[in-house]
C-alpha cells in the first residue's frame, strides 16, 4: 500500500529524512518511531504530498507522491500535530464542512458522520461549538474528521498526545476498530507502549531508518526482553535446572517471581514451564516482561547515534 524506495528531505542543507526505503503492507497498523526531531513529521508531510521530496520518491497506492499529489489526498485522511478545528462551528458541523470538501455525497455524509461520533462517544455533543470541548474530545473530532471520506490510508500523528488516559483508549480502541475495516494505518507516536500494543510492525527513524519489523522481531534480534514466571515457591533446583536450558541467557530471582532472558520465547517458554514442573515447581502464569519495545528502541537509537 506505501512505498518508500530512498525517500529523503534537506532544509537549507540540512538533512532532516535520509534515504528512507521500506514498504507498508494493506490493512496493516505500521509505527513510526522517532525521537523529536527525527524526521517522522516530515516523512508524513511527504506522503500525504503536503511537500516534495529532495531525493527519492513514494508510492502510495500506486500512485507516486511526486507525479500524483492530487489523487493520493484524495484516498488518505490525516490526523496533524494541532488539530485545527473551527472552534465556532459545531462538532457535526465541522464534519460536514470536510466531507463536502472531500466530495462526499450528502446522504453517505450523514451517514458517517454519525457512525463516527458514536463510536467516539461525541453523538450526544454533536450540536455543540467545539471550541467549548475538552482538548482530547476536540483530538477525537479531529480524528473523525480525517475518517469522514472512507480514506484507504490514514495518517496519524501522535493521537493520544497530551489526551487523558480515558480518551486515549476510546482512540486506540477505534484504531483497533478500523484495522478490522481493511484501512492501513500510518502512526507516528512518542508513546512506545501504545506501538507495542497497536502496530503490526514499526520502523525506527533518525533521519535515516535505523530499523524495521515487528515489535517481537526488533526485540528478538537483539537478544532483550525477559520471561516472567510467578511460582507459588522459587527453589535453588528450579533456577539451576532453568540456568541449563538452550536458548536461555540468564536467570534472576525477585520473589516468587524468575526473570529469564530468552533468545526465543516461542521455542523456549514452553521448555522453561515444562522444567519448572518437572522440578517440582507450580506455576501460576507466564508473561513477557513489560517495555520490552522501550528497552529496544532506546538500544536501537543509541547504536545508530554512535554508528
Amino acid at each position: 500500500m506505501i512505498r518508500l524506495e530512498r525517500l529523503t528531505k534537506e532544509f537549507d542543507g540540512l538533512t532532516a529524512v535520509d534515504g528512507l526505503t521500506f514498504e507498508v503492507e494493506e490493512g496493516e497498523i505500521f509505527g513510526l518511531l522517532g525521537p523529536n526531531g527525527a524526521g517522522k513529521t516530515t516523512t508524513v508531510r511527504m506522503l500525504c504530498c503536503l511537500i516534495k521530496p529532495t531525493a527519492g520518491t513514494a508510492f502510495v497506492g500506486g500512485l507516486d507522491v511526486r507525479k500524483d499529489a492530487i489523487e493520493i489526498r484524495e484516498m488518505c485522511g490525516l490526523l496533524p500535530e494541532a488539530p485545527g478545528l473551527y472552534g465556532e462551528l459545531s462538532a457535526y458541523r465541522n464534519l460536514e464542512f470536510y466531507a463536502k470538501l472531500y466530495g462526499v455525497p450528502r446522504s453517505k455524509r450523514e451517514e458517517n458522520i454519525k457512525k463516527l461520533l458514536k463510536m467516539l462517544d461525541l453523538w450526544d455533543r454533536k450540536d455543540d461549538p467545539v471550541g467549548t470541548f475538552s482538548k482530547g474530545m476536540q483530538q477525537k473530532i479531529a480524528i473523525a474528521r480525517s475518517m469522514v471520506h472512507e480514506p484507504r490510508v490514514l495518517f496519524l500523528d501522535e493521537p493520544t498526545a497530551a489526551i487523558s488516559p480515558e480518551a486515549a483508549k476510546v482512540v486506540r480502541d477505534f484504531i483497533l476498530e478500523l484495522k478490522h475495516e481493511r484501512c492501513t494505518i500510518f502512526l507516528c507516536t512518542h508513546n512506545l507502549d501504545e506501538a507495542e500494543r497497536l502496530c503490526d510492525r514499526v520502523a525506527i527513524l533518525n533521519s535515516r531508518l535505523i530499523a524495521v519489523g515487528s515489535p517481537s522481531e526488533l526485540e528478538k534480534s537483539l537478544g532483550l526482553g525477559k520471561t516472567e514466571v510467578h511460582l507459588e515457591r522459587v527453589s535453588e533446583e528450579i533456577v539451576r535446572a532453568v540456568e541449563k536450558l538452550d536458548g536461555v541467557r540468564d536467570v534472576e530471582v525477585s520473589g516468587n517471581k524468575l526473570l529469564v532472558g530468552v533468545r526465543d520465547p516461542d521455542e523456549v517458554n514452553p521448555l522453561i514451564v515444562e522444567t519448572v514442573v518437572g522440578h517440582g515447581g507450580r506455576v501460576r502464569y507466564v508473561t513477557r516482561t513489560p517495555h520490552a519495545l522501550e528497552e529496544t528502541y532506546l538500544k536501537l537509537v543509541r547504536e545508530g547515534e554512535s554508528g
